[in-house]
């Protein structure tokens, strides 16, 4: 994990097309700010977990190109 200490209206860049801003800093909250396209998902731990408890669960993963072939 990459840690990073930034001020309020400091930045990051991610991959050149993702902005995290810190917006504010009150007592022990961070207010960041996100600015990536709109493809890319963008949420909260606790939101992306829910969203990854409700999506279906793949019987059997997508087989490789070529896997299995007895050549």
């Amino acid at each position: 994990m990459l840690v990073l200490s930034r001020k309020k209206n400091e930045s990051i860049v991610i991959n050149d097309d993702i902005t995290i801003v810190v917006v504010e800093i009150r007592g022990d909250k961070v207010r960041l700010g996100v600015e990536a396209p709109k493809e890319v998902p963008v949420h909260r731990n606790e939101v992306y977990e829910a969203i990854r408890r409700n999506q279906p669960v793949n019987a059997e993963p997508p087989k490789e190109a070529g896997a299995g072939s007895a050549e």
